[in-house]
């Protein structure tokens, strides 16, 4: 019976462990995305730098928001700002592209050279860990409902703040809590 036991505990743990690592993620550096461009983009690369993650489409109503991703990269990435578009068909299939149709998009419609990872499922069930993770952190109302959801993580990889779709990249309110981050 013991043996029994201990086995289904066994078993319970390894389907837990594969279901994603954010019940074990304590910063968001814990986790990797898939870059566009192929091979692991892990997110504790950017440890000791400014994150704001945000869902991306190339057929929203949002989609002009990549020029104000675009403005807020140039003018704080050598401060320790990192922009990281993350490509989803989640909401109205507005990004029904591959990799590098979104890639090409992006470059030729808004000269995007922040990074992007791979097109991820960011809502539900299916959501990519990270996304998992930040909405266990910030509660599920400030989980995204639209394309251009943006989260913010700190240096130390603490997730310090949530915008919805309509926050322009950079409004004050945006650009106030970048700048308050900042290392």
């Amino acid at each position: 019976m013991k043996r029994r036991s201990l086995i289904a505990a066994l078993i319970a743990a390894t389907v837990s462990l594969a279901g994603g690592n954010q019940a074990m993620a304590e910063t968001a550096h814990d986790f990797t995305f898939d870059s566009i461009d192929g091979g692991a983009l892990p997110l504790s690369q950017y440890e000791g730098k400014a994150v704001l993650v945000v869902n991306t489409a190339s057929f929203c109503g949002y989609t002009p928001q990549y020029e104000g991703l675009q403005s807020l990269w140039s003018e704080y990435k050598d401060k320790g700002l990192v922009v990281l578009g993350v490509p989803s068909n989640d909401f109205g299939a507005q990004e029904p592209g591959t990799a590098e149709e979104i890639k090409d998009f992006c470059e030729a419609n808004f000269d995007v050279d922040f990074p992007l990872t791979a097109k991820e499922v960011v809502k539900g069930g299916g959501a990519h860990s990270f996304y998992k993770w930040a909405a266990a952190e910030k509660g599920a109302e400030n989980a995204p409902r639209w394309n251009f959801h943006k989260y913010l993580v700190a240096p130390n990889g603490s997730l310090v703040n949530a915008f919805p779709s309509r926050v322009e990249p950079m409004s004050k309110e945006l650009v106030s809590a970048v700048e308050a981050v900042l290392p």
